[in-house]
Parts: structure tokens; C-alpha cells; sequence
């Protein structure tokens, strides 16, 4: 069984289901070019991590939380791409007629704009405007049915087949008994454009032998068939998608689906949350595995990296003759015109003596015999061409020819203009010496890719690549927060402009606010999503917001913490009176939790492969996490005085395999966790 090449209407229709649920609205951060068919864009989304999206013509669509590496100088059409998108809105997802083909909407500062994806054949990437004409294009070419040509109307390609979703069953029989004795496998694969894949499985679905001919298929068959289809087609309209991969035997990756397929029933799957996460997967780790796999040609890379050297050192040679080419003709115009006089007086000594019927050798001989002496403009003379009547000077160390039938101010013109061409040729060569130097920085990072890959094996590939996994940031996780021992969130601000954020922004009416009675006290909040916190909860986040207030650098052991309901808090100050930034003001009854202690915890969680992280909190909520823990508590000390003592006091309660990963752990990753960076650790 071959692994999975190509993409698929299903595929198409079940990813831009999903896409069409996180994408709408969003921002387009910016655009990068990762080869020659793939694009990756960045996308940002009000109150959600920011969405990566992976864009390959003719291969693939699908969100991505792999960091890529990235090309130091973006392809042309990569910057064409972010003229026109950077910062336009993508309002939608969509796909063409069932096809292959995926329409991106983007709201831009000159309009509607179009990104039609293909992921046919060769695939390609097209941007059209509101007029419906092509503005670029990853590939352009002439076909016989339609042109990709740029200012061009853009023409979708002409459907593989019909679409199923508008197909009725009696439309459905028609066309496949229209393919008479050919297999019913084929035709519907043709008539419907959905692949062999897919109609091998309705087929298998509806238990019609797939090698059948269309003509002999009873009507009961075409009634199985085209249920079969409709169930597909409703489970991707539906979203009921159970997206997974497909391992064989040897648990390599072979396909991806968004749902399970009779054709695997009898192999392993692995399932995911979306049909994008599946893709993801997929796509990423058998590509880097292929890579780790096959015997990369480094021998080859090397070859045009030497020649590519030998072309640098050629266009330097020429770059530097040309330098030097272009000054010492500027100097020579400049010396002709320095030294005017002198230079004229040499060329009408020649001048006068043929006039006078002397032999050039002659004049030669005088003008010789002359220089011995040290006289002017003798002096300057260096040789004679007879043939070409060209009198050799040597000026300031520069030897130039004063050719008799010119004037010389023609001449040092002559220069002036050899020098002005020369830089002229110098930018072209400095231009193609640069093209040169970023083709061999790319070659020579291919090669050091190549030689790590040829000795990487499957289980370093993706160890690499896990590292490669770009976290996503929650909305909650720039400010500080805890889950309370009974799982309810607890957000906290971090300064006045959080604070103000907290409230105005993720506050809903259903949410409770705590506030120490201390001024310099951050406002905390328990996100209820319309849940009755228990006691607990109250308790454990008036001592969240006990241990931010000023109260514990100040020394305090207590403070007394209240808690309100969102809509008694206000930004409408009295007359006359001013609301700071990130204060509110508080009106109605507060309710009190008197005396709460100052003081926090910092525990140790190990998971299944033993990588060790740090969680940190009030003192129940970090116990319900987790046996080992220290209480802080106000305190003088900081930095390496504070931090390393914890370290070691965590340390100390865990197994000693574990003992020097603790120690080893770097004091930020526990910074966090200590208000005002100081404190002392509570001794039992």
C-alpha cells in the first residue's frame, strides 16, 4: 500500500470546514516563501493564538505548530504577496465547486482580493482583485483552456467531474451507465472528481465489486452507491470528522483522513482533535523522516558549491579590474588635463619635425636624446608607434598613447569615457557577485542540512522536530494565573495597563473580581464560564491576590481581600476626581474574606518521560497538583539568594535520579512564581 501523494476533494472540503471556524477575521501578520511552491502565513486573531498557515501548490492545506526555517532574502512573489496582504483582513475560506481548490477572501486597503489555492497536478498560487484579473501568480503559463497571465480574467480550471453535492441519483446512474463496459471504480472516480481513493471506499461501502462494468450495474447498486456518497458527503458537511493517520505494519505514517475509511479497518490509527493537527503531523514528520531516509547526493552539492567558488573568484577578479580599470582612465583624463601644455608641446615636436621631412626615428632619436637631459616636456615620453602614429607617454607612473591625428583634449575625453564605462560594468559585476554569494550561502546550508540528515536517525528526526513544535499561547498566559484546586481559572494582572486590560477586556459578567484592601494590589479574577466557584476557589484566589499586593513587600503576614461582581466596578469617578489608569472604581457591598495569609507555593511536576517543570500558585491549588512543594512567605531575600535555596529545598524532597535536574533548572523558570522576586522559604 503506497503512502498518500496527493490531497483529495474530502480532504480539501474537511480542512476548509475547520478553517472556516478559526480564520474568519483574521489578520495577516506577514507571508513567507519556504521553497517554491509553499507559502506560510501568519495569522493573528483577536483574544486567540496566533495561526500559522501552510499554503503548497498541488500538495497541501493545513494550520501548522512547527516552527520553519525561513529564507533570508523572500522570493519576488513572496513580496508581491506581502504589498498586496500584509495586514488585510482573510474573512473567509472556501472550496470551488468540490474541486480541488481553495478560494482565500481577504478584505485589503485597495479591496476585495482573491488567493486561489490549487492542488491539482502542479498546483499553483494565484492572487486576483475585485475586477476579477490576475495580479500575480506563483506559475504563470498559457493552456488550452484557460491562460495564467498576469492583468489576464481569471479562470477557474474545468471540473474534473460533477459536483456530488449537487448530483442527483438519477443524474448519477446516467452518467456512470454512459461509461458502458469501463470499471465502475474508474467512472465514478472521472464522473464525480472525487479520486480513486474515495471512490474505492463508497464503492466498498455499499459492497459493489469495484473492477464491476457501469453496465452491469443493477439499480439497487446505484441506490447503494449513491447513499454511500451522500453519507460521506454529510459527515464532511456536518463536521462529524474523526480525524487520524494511518499506520502500517512497521507503524509507518500512510495516510491521513478526516474520518475512519473501511479500506483501513484492519490497520492502526492514530486520532486528533481537528483533520488540520492530523495534516500537520503527517505532512511534517514523513517528510523529515524521507529526508533522514534517503541517501542524500552531498558529493553533488559539494561539486557546485567548489564551482560556484571558482565563479566568486572569477567575478571578484573581473569586479577588481574593473575598479582599477575605472580609475586609472579617470586618472589619465586627469593627468592630460593637468599637464595640458607639456603633453601638447611633446606631440607638436613630433609634429613639426615630420613637417620638416624628418624620419620618425629621427624625431625619436631628438626627442631621446632630450629626455637624457631632464628637459620638459621630453621627459614625459615613453615610446612611439609608428604605424599607428601614437606617441607613448609616462605621467605620475601611468603610461597612456597621444594619438597624433586627435586633439588632446579629444583624448583625455576618450579616457573619461572608458572609466565612466567601466563602472558601469563594475555594477553589473558587483550585482552578479552578490547573486553568486547568496547561491553558495544556500548550497553550502543545503550541504550542512544533507550531512546532518544522512547521519540522523528516524527517532533524532523527531526528537528535532518536537523541539521545532511552536507552543500556543492562551489569552490568559500574559498575565499571571493558577487553576484552582477544583480546576477554575484565576487570571491576575501584572501592572496598571494588565490590570485595566483584565477587567475591560476578558471580564465576563458572570466572572468574580478580587482585590486586596491594600493600595498597590492587583485585580484577580475567577472565570466562572457561568459555574458556581466553590468556597475553595474564593479562598485559594483572595490569597492569589493577597500575595501580588504591596502587602508582601511591605512584610505583611495577612491582608484582608474582597471580592466583587464585574458590573460593580466602574471607570465614572466623582466630580472632580480622577480614576488612574488600571484602578476602578468599586460600588455596593463587598464581600470579605478577612486575615488571608501571605504566602505562596512552588512545587515539582514530573510527567511519564521525566522532564520536570515547576507550577506554582496558592498553597491547596499547588498540593492538588502535586506532592512535592515549599510555602514562600515575605522575606528579604532575592535573586540567586532566594531562588537557589528553593531549588534545593525541592530538590532534597525528590528521588535522587532526579535530585540534579532540579538543581540544574534555570531560576527563571521559578521567577514567576515569587511575588516582587523575594521572599524566604517557610521551614517545616
Amino acid at each position: 500500500m503506497q503512502r498518500k501523494k496527493e490531497f483529495t476533494s474530502f480532504d480539501v472540503a474537511a480542512v476548509v470546514r475547520e478553517l472556516k471556524n478559526v480564520i474568519g477575521n483574521s489578520r495577516v501578520n506577514n507571508i513567507y516563501q519556504l521553497d517554491s511552491k509553499t507559502l506560510l502565513f501568519k495569522l493573528h486573531i483577536p483574544n486567540k493564538p496566533a495561526l500559522r498557515l501552510i499554503l503548497e501548490a498541488g500538495r497541501r492545506l493545513h494550520s501548522t505548530s512547527y516552527a520553519t526555517e525561513k529564507p533570508i532574502v523572500p522570493p519576488a512573489f513572496c513580496m508581491a504577496l506581502r504589498k498586496y496582504l500584509r495586514n488585510a483582513i482573510l474573512t473567509s475560506a472556501e472550496q470551488y465547486e468540490f474541486e480541488r481548490v481553495v478560494v482565500l477572501n481577504f478584505k485589503s486597503k485597495i479591496g476585495d482580493l482573491r488567493l486561489v489555492l490549487e492542488l491539482f497536478g502542479d498546483g499553483n498560487i494565484i492572487l486576483v482583485n475585485n475586477e476579477g484579473k490576475i495580479l500575480h501568480a506563483l506559475t504563470y503559463k498559457r493552456m488550452r483552456d484557460r491562460n495564467i497571465l498576469r492583468n489576464e480574467t481569471f479562470a477557474f480550471a474545468p471540473s474534473t467531474g460533477k459536483n456530488p453535492f449537487k448530483i442527483s441519483r438519477e443524474e448519477l446512474a446516467v452518467a456512470l451507465r454512459g461509461f458502458g463496459n469501463v470499471e465502475v471504480v474508474r467512472a465514478a472516480a472521472r464522473s464525480l472528481g472525487i479520486g480513486g481513493v474515495y471512490s474505492e471506499e463508497i464503492l466498498l461501502r455499499a459492497g459493489i465489486e469495484k473492477t464491476k462494468p457501469c453496465n452491469k450495474l443493477s439499480d439497487s447498486e446505484f441506490h447503494a452507491f449513491f447513499n454511500c456518497l451522500q453519507s460521506l458527503l454529510l459527515q464532511v458537511s456536518n463536521g462529524k470528522l474523526e480525524p487520524c493517520i494511518i499506520l502500517n505494519e512497521k507503524d509507518e505514517f500512510m495516510d491521513v483522513a478526516p474520518f475512519r475509511l473501511k479500506r483501513y479497518e484492519k490497520l492502526k490509527h492514530q486520532f486528533y482533535e481537528s483533520f488540520n493537527e492530523a495534516l500537520d503531523e503527517f505532512y511534517v514528520k514523513t517528510e523529515a523522516l524521507e529526508k533522514a531516509a534517503v541517501s542524500v547526493e552531498v558529493e553533488m552539492l559539494k561539486e557546485e558549491a567548489e564551482r560556484l567558488k571558482r565563479v566568486i573568484e572569477s567575478q571578484e577578479k573581473v569586479l577588481t579590474e574593473a575598479e582599477n580599470e575605472a580609475d586609472v582612465n579617470k586618472r589619465i583624463g586627469d593627468i592630460i588635463y593637468a599637464y595640458a601644455g607639456e603633453l601638447q608641446a611633446l606631440l607638436d615636436k613630433f609634429l613639426s619635425g615630420k613637417k620638416a621631412g624628418k624620419e620618425w626615428g629621427k624625431i625619436v632619436s631628438e626627442v631621446l636624446a632630450e629626455k637624457k637631459t631632464g628637459s620638459k616636456p621630453s621627459i614625459f615620453f615613453d615610446s612611439f608607434d609608428a604605424k599607428g602614429l601614437v606617441v607613448y607617454a609616462c605621467v605620475e607612473g601611468l603610461k597612456f598613447g597621444l594619438g597624433l591625428r586627435k586633439k588632446l583634449f579629444d583624448v583625455a575625453a576618450q579616457f573619461y569615457e572608458r572609466s565612466k564605462r567601466a563602472k558601469q560594468k563594475l555594477a553589473g559585476a558587483k550585482t552578479a557577485l552578490e547573486e553568486t554569494r547568496k547561491k553558495l550561502m544556500e548550497i553550502e546550508a543545503k550541504i550542512r542540512e544533507a550531512q546532518a540528515l544522512e547521519h540522523a536517525k528516524p527517532i533524532e528526526v523527531l526528537e528535532t522536530l518536537e523541539k521545532r513544535r511552536v507552543k500556543r499561547k492562551e489569552w490568559f498566559e500574559k498575565f499571571r494565573w493558577f487553576k484552582s484546586s477544583d480546576d477554575f481559572l484565576v487570571v491576575g494582572g501584572k501592572d496598571a495597563v494588565s490590570n485595566e486590560v483584565l477587567i475591560k477586556k476578558y471580564t465576563e459578567l458572570t466572572d468574580i473580581v478580587f482585590h486586596a484592601d491594600v493600595v498597590g494590589a492587583p485585580f484577580v479574577v475567577i472565570k466562572t464560564y457561568g459555574k458556581e466557584p466553590s468556597e475553595q476557589s474564593l479562598k485559594e484566589a483572595a490569597e492569589f491576590a493577597a500575595a501580588y499586593s504591596r502587602g508582601w513587600r511591605e512584610g505583611f503576614a495577612t491582608v484582608d481581600v474582597y471580592w466583587v461582581k464585574p458590573e460593580q466596578l466602574s471607570k465614572a469617578a466623582p466630580s472632580g476626581e480622577y480614576v488612574p489608569h488600571g484602578a476602578f472604581i468599586v460600588s455596593g457591598k463587598r464581600n470579605w474574606i478577612r486575615n488571608t495569609l501571605l504566602r505562596t507555593a512552588i512545587g515539582v511536576i514530573v510527567n511519564e518521560t521525566g522532564h520536570v517543570s515547576f507550577v506554582g500558585g496558592p498553597a491547596d491549588a499547588v498540593k492538588a497538583k502535586t506532592k512535592t512543594y515549599i510555602l514562600i512567605v515575605p522575606g528579604d531575600e532575592s535573586g540567586k539568594e532566594l531562588f537557589k535555596p528553593i531549588l534545593k529545598a525541592l530538590a532534597v524532597k525528590m528521588p535522587i535520579e532526579l535530585r540534579e535536574k532540579i538543581l540544574k533548572a534555570s531560576i527563571e523558570a521559578i521567577r514567576e512564581y515569587v511575588p516582587y522576586g523575594k521572599g524566604k522559604v517557610l521551614t517545616e
